[in-house]
């Protein structure tokens, strides 16, 4: 058993979707999140700063004394994990796009797949779509746009401009008759809302979040790191940019991705800032 803290690192905020999960499926667990905000978006990056980029964060994960880091970031996944594997030693889970569960939903044969431009260029993508798409002859159609991951961070999501970009993005995919749309990048379940509001029910969305925290007890308790108590697990929030100005969109996410906690203010419920400290990488 080991109560050192669960790392969890992200190109930005986007990553909040997967400590949800991780929440849900570790209650007793402190973790400690790290948001690469001077540097998100990652996605249109070249390789070789993705790799240097996360091998930094997870450097920093590491000094704090954790006990594995999730890498809750589809393009620093697709770059990354091999490398971070070799250089710790420490459990390193990363992500997987939810293909596999998308084919095996299918009706149409039609499956897109909503990423960054970071995602696409990686080997990750391409290798599930030829292991579980290929064989059984489903069609992935790619969706990819560099705005979507900064409209996130700057806590737009449900924007008006959210919206057009999906909808210039994903028609093509509804079109060709898909059923089931992969989310890609962390980012994009925030965004489930604005695609119910173009889409309707065209599509079932898939992300990764629950698998990949029902992967980490799953390490976790292999290596005989998981903590013994089973409730009352912290979060702690590291970032390398602006703490002032990732507060608000943090509070927000969290709000959407824990639900509210006992901040009464005016009859209603919110959730209190958390506590963000800057850090360098």
């Amino acid at each position: 058993m080991s109560d050192a803290p669960l790392g969890v690192f992200d190109s930005g905020v986007g990553g909040l979707s997967v400590l949800g999960d991780l929440r849900r499926a570790l209650p007793g667990e402190d973790l400690l999140y790290l948001a690469d905000t001077a540097h998100v978006p990652y996605g249109a990056r070249p390789d070789g700063e993705i790799r240097d980029l996360t091998a930094r964060a997870v450097s920093a994960l590491h000094a704090r004394g954790v006990k594995g880091v999730v890498v809750a970031c589809n393009t620093a996944s697709a770059f990354s994990l091999g490398d971070l594997r070799s250089r710790f030693d420490m459990p390193v889970i990363g992500l997987v796009p939810a293909v596999k569960p998308a084919v095996l939903a299918t009706r149409s044969g039609v499956v897109g797949v909503l990423a960054t431009p970071g995602t696409m260029r990686g080997t990750l993508l391409a290798d599930v779509i030829r292991e579980f798409a290929d064989p059984v002859g489903v069609q992935v159609l790619k969706a990819v746009s560099t705005e979507l991951v900064p409209l996130v961070e700057a806590g737009q999501a449900d924007s008006a401009r959210a919206r057009e970009v999906l909808r210039e993005i994903l028609t093509p995919v509804a079109q060709a008759g898909g059923d089931q749309l992969v989310l890609g990048c962390t980012h994009y379940p925030f965004l489930s809302g604005s695609i119910r509001a173009e889409f309707g029910h065209t599509f079932t969305l898939l992300d990764s979040g629950a698998a990949v925290a029902r992967h980490t007890r799953r390490v976790l308790e292999e290596r005989g790191l998981l903590s013994a108590r089973t409730s009352g697990g912290t979060e702690g929030f590291l970032v390398t940019g602006d703490p002032a100005r990732a507060a608000p969109v943090i509070t927000e996410l969290l709000s959407r991705a824990l639900g509210p906690v006992n901040v009464q203010n005016e009859g209603e419920v919110h959730r209190a800032l958390p506590r963000i400290e800057r850090i360098q990488t």
